[in-house]
């Protein structure tokens, strides 16, 4: 079990007043110690509701967001990253840009070993776009271009 120490500065989890972001702010994301860093193992976390607004007409864009990663000294907290991805619901920027921050904002918060970021975006006006963005740390930089150029092999439309 953790103690109080190692659960410094993860307040929004049990928080009964959780207030909502009206506007991006990666100031709420919280990190947490991990405690297996020799391990090389994957986390992924799923958000299949995930909404932000197109920039130009302001009118709702509707995705499904997958962030996978390689832990190193520390994880993202999974309430306050709900919290960070409600926060770019009034935001207005295009699918690839989101994917882009989301992944940077990430990186900066926990410096993982490896991260990607998938986005699947609905259709507007008949296309979905499905942006991918990924980067590593000098030991994973290999695994980053081929998950990269894996992603360009499976871009092509389903049969």
């Amino acid at each position: 079990m953790r103690n109080d120490k190692e659960l410094e500065g993860v307040t929004h989890l049990g928080n009964q007043g959780t207030v909502y972001p009206q506007d991006y702010n990666p100031g709420l994301l919280e990190t947490f110690e991990n405690k297996h860093p020799e391990n090389e193992y994957v986390v992924t976390l799923d958000c299949p509701e995930f909404t932000t607004l197109c920039p130009k007409t302001g009118q709702p864009d509707f995705g499904h967001i997958v962030i996978s990663y390689i832990p190193g000294k520390r994880m993202v907290e999974s309430k306050s990253l709900k919290l960070y991805l409600f926060s770019f619901r009034n935001h207005g920027d295009f699918h690839e840009d989101v994917v882009n921050i989301i992944m940077k904002d990430l990186n900066a918060l926990m410096s993982p070993k490896y991260i990607e970021v998938k986005g699947y975006f609905m259709p507007r006006g008949g296309i979905s776009i499905h942006p991918f963005a990924n980067m590593g740390d000098d030991e994973h930089r290999q695994l980053a271009e081929r998950r990269r150029a894996a992603a360009l092999d499976t871009a092509s439309p389903k049969g």
